[in-house]
């Protein structure tokens, strides 16, 4: 493995991990607005677009334990490029497909390649899981809240660059998505860069190659976590909380170009919105939120600004719902800054180092588990009981994820 030509620093490791995670998270911050308007030109139903949306989540669920034990054992960077590799590939199918103006003759055929697409890119996307696993080597437990939110950051940037990209150059006309998807296309090929010379490994070098363990049953190797008493109950509520997250931002863009009749630039708007709020959240805020309510306070404040997104939304008019919508990302922006870093930092606290990877790997997979979960029951839900309905079960989903937090904090289990 080529070694970095720079002296590691945090600084540029961080920046190199942050990169690493605007990567994994721009290409789908581009593709969630498209998504529905392509499948749209094929097929009406929710649930086949929900089906395309949850293969990245599904092939990444599959993937996570083993890419997690991968990168304990082997080291963080070797992983890291191994998934970028499989990103490069992924978008570059993706491009493809947009390319191309379709005639509904043919139908199959994009809907298959993006498939395609969406497998190779969920089969190698441990980056975000690899990235958080180095933002942990190189934090110190009380500051780890902190550092992850560099998660949200990325998360809010690709968010809003992403749809500013779509908002510039989508037109009417799917071949003018292309412009975009091929911006997209560059990022990781830099990040590929990057990371190849110049992020240094955080894995002791004495602590490589030293795990036993052997990936003979993905599912049990995930739900391994929650046979750690110490996070059982967090485990679970982070599993119930990207079942009732994903599904809700999935279908949500769905909903505003099917039932709203929203354009994808109208429809891209309001993510616009989402990535702002996600940088100012968890760029700025969450540092002094956390010393001055704690993680577990905030995850549950968190919860409540995303019922009220839930509201919003079940309350929506069919005319004039801007005001609805706009509010409604508003809020849900906040709630998911406020919970994303500190419920996976009240997670991490209680691990120790050696385990850090695939633990965190196994939260990664659990978590495109809940989303595979989240995005199916929208779709099916959202098909069989109306447009609005996917938003009642999502409430649904929240509360039981509040129930299990307080529940485990009646039974003495510490959070800070």
């Amino acid at each position: 493995m080529k070694k970095s030509l720079f002296k590691p620093s945090r600084k540029f490791t961080l920046f190199s991990a942050f990169v690493t995670l605007l990567n994994d998270r721009l290409s789908e911050s581009i593709l969630l607005p498209i998504l529905p308007s392509f499948v749209l030109l094929f097929d009406s139903k929710a649930s086949t677009y929900g089906l395309l949306s949850c293969t990245y989540q599904l092939a990444q669920f599959t993937a996570s334990p083993f890419i997690g034990l991968m990168s304990d054992r082997y080291g963080r960077k070797p992983v890291t490029l191994f998934c970028i590799t499989g990103s490069i590939i992924g978008i570059s199918i993706l491009s493809f497909t947009v390319l191309f103006d379709w005639s509904t003759s043919l139908a199959t055929i994009p809907l298959f390649l993006l498939f395609i697409a969406r497998l190779i890119d969920g089969l190698s996307g441990g980056t975000a899981a690899t990235a958080t696993t180095i933002l942990a080597d190189i934090s110190s437990p009380e500051k780890r809240a902190k550092t992850f939110g560099l998660i949200g950051v990325a998360f809010g940037l690709s968010f809003f660059l992403g749809n500013i990209f779509v908002v510039i150059f989508a037109k009417n006309t799917n071949n003018n998505f292309i412009i975009p998807v091929i911006i997209a296309s560059i990022i990781p090929i830099i990040n590929f860069i990057l990371v190849f010379f110049y992020l240094p490994e955080t894995k002791p070098q004495n602590e490589l190659n030293k795990s036993t363990q052997i990936l003979k049953n993905p599912l049990k190797q995930l739900f391994k976590v929650f046979k750690e008493e110490k996070i059982r109950k967090l485990s679970l509520a982070f599993f119930i909380y990207f079942i009732a997250f994903t599904g809700l931002t999935n279908i949500l863009i769905f909903f505003l170009q099917e039932s709203l009749n929203w354009t994808t630039k109208a429809s891209s708007g309001t993510l616009v919105v989402v990535g702002v709020i996600a940088i100012i959240v968890q760029g700025g805020l969450i540092g002094p939120l956390v010393k001055k309510f704690g993680e577990m306070k905030l995850t549950l404040i968190g919860s409540g600004f995303i019922l009220l997104a839930c509201f919003l939304l079940i309350t929506t008019p069919q005319e004039n719902a801007i005001v609805n919508i706009y509010s409604a990302v508003s809020f849900l922006a906040v709630g998911a800054g406020l919970i994303t870093p500190t419920l996976r930092a009240l997670i991490s606290k209680k691990l120790d180092g050696d385990n850090q990877g695939s633990i965190l790997s196994n939260l990664q997979g659990l978590q495109s588990l809940g989303g595979v979960l989240g995005i199916g029951m929208a779709g099916r839900v959202y098909d069989d009981f109306g447009p609005k309905a996917p938003f009642i079960a999502g409430s649904i989903i929240l509360l039981f994820m509040i129930y299990l937090i307080i529940e485990g904090k009646n039974n003495n289990i510490s959070y800070n």
